[in-house]
């Protein structure tokens, strides 16, 4: 790791002022929450938003309202997603049941999720990688003549849209993600949001028992969020980044999910949070569409799309260690991305023994990201060129697919 500067993987930056109303919030919870929640709705036009402590326990709160409601107990996921995602099906008591995808978009591969529905099938779980959308009018057909929900994982793609549409309402319910590495940030949280009325009532049921964070809690959340917000600048994350027990960088399968509602100083820290998706979204696409010109990119959804990260693919496992070894020694923020499809994940993969998903496996050993958040400079952008350009075959997701194939 360079010491003196190092770029974040991912980030969403937060300003001392930021900071004074997450302390409001602390003392006026309510408030706070009623206000975020009002605006949510009125900004993206649904009628419910639920408010929880992360994108895992939005997913995992989702998923248990539906279990309570029918008899199925499968949940249709893509062989390539964040390992939050199995880990939240397995919370709510159900099963995951994998299909492989489609590299130039991480969708599924549409040909075979037919095959992977069945009569126990209770929902498909649609992400949205990297902000790239998934083809969610297309998964709605397939499945509303069998009965089956289409959630809709906007953890990475919150603000981004698809044909005028906001990603995280096209299907019957969205989650979002408030984490420290999403589009905006307060810490940890998440959202939940519908148009459904019966699909409001289930989860209502499920957050109704959710506990409120004590105020304890509060505060240690708002310490951890003031160290986030210095120290993920990049003249300091280069400290954070070499201390191996904060594992920052690292994927790991989450063993427990906790479930709590946001808490005030969490919404209060989130006062104009409108003002800084717009600014992080357009930054993403700006420096996405930088990117591609630096190094001939083909971008999948053009140069106005906010990208959470921009996703690379190299020619061979080897190729990809050694770019990711010669960034973190200049401190450059690419990722790994997950490093295994989600049926080679050692907690749960004895679930899905002697299942294969050729394409997620190479996805797994070939991807890796570009960070696009608003702390790059000008200097990290042609530094991080230039080491992309060192990877001989370092191409688009779509485009180097084809070449492989």
């Amino acid at each position: 790791m360079k010491i003196g500067h190092a770029v974040p993987p991912a980030a969403a930056p937060l300003s001392w002022r930021d900071l004074c109303h997450g302390v409001s919030g602390l003392f006026s919870p309510d408030r706070a929450i009623q206000r975020l929640e009002d605006e949510i709705r009125q900004h993206f036009g649904v009628r419910h938003v639920f408010l929880v402590s992360s994108g895992t326990a939005a997913l995992t709160l989702t998923l248990k309202a539906l279990r309570s409601s029918c008899q199925r107990t499968e949940v249709a996921i893509p062989a390539y997603t964040c390992f939050s995602v199995p880990a939240a099906v397995l919370k709510a008591g159900l099963r995951p049941t994998l299909c492989d995808i489609d590299p130039s978009t991480f969708d599924f591969d549409h040909a075979l999720l037919e095959h992977t529905l069945n009569g126990n099938t209770l929902c498909v779980i649609a992400h949205h990688l990297f902000g790239i959308p998934s083809d969610i009018d297309r998964i709605r057909a397939l499945c509303q003549a069998r009965g089956i929900v289409v959630v809709e994982d906007a953890a990475q793609a919150m603000g981004a849209e698809s044909q005028g549409r906001s990603l995280g309402t096209i299907g019957d319910v969205g989650i979002f993600s408030l984490g420290r590495g999403k589009n905006i940030t307060c810490g940890s949280g998440g959202i939940i949001v519908s148009n459904s009325d019966q699909m409001a009532e289930a989860i209502g049921q499920q957050y109704r028992r959710l506990a409120v964070p004590r105020l304890f809690e509060a505060l240690k959340g708002f310490a951890q969020v003031a160290l986030m917000a210095a120290f993920v600048r990049p003249r300091l994350y280069w400290i954070p980044a070499a201390m191996p027990f904060l594992k920052l960088g690292q994927t790991i399968f989450p063993k427990d999910v906790k479930l709590k509602r946001l808490s005030g100083m969490n919404a209060g820290t989130l006062h104009n949070w409108r003002h800084h998706l717009m600014r992080s979204n357009r930054v993403r696409s700006e420096t996405a569409t930088d990117f591609s010109q630096r190094l001939s990119l083909a971008l999948t959804q053009g140069a106005a799309h906010p990208y959470l990260r921009l996703p690379i693919f190299v020619t061979t496992p080897e190729e990809k260690k050694r770019l990711y070894l010669l960034s973190q020694k200049r401190g450059l923020g690419l990722s790994l991305g997950y490093p295994t499809p989600v049926n080679e994940i050692p907690e749960i993969r004895i679930a899905f023994d002697g299942q294969r998903f050729p394409a997620a496996r190479s996805v797994a050993e070939t991807l890796l990201t570009i960070p696009t958040h608003e702390w790059l400079s000008e200097t990290d952008k042609r530094a991080i060129a230039k080491c992309v350009e060192t990877a001989a075959g370092a191409l688009h997701a779509r485009d180097a697919w084809r070449e492989a194939s």
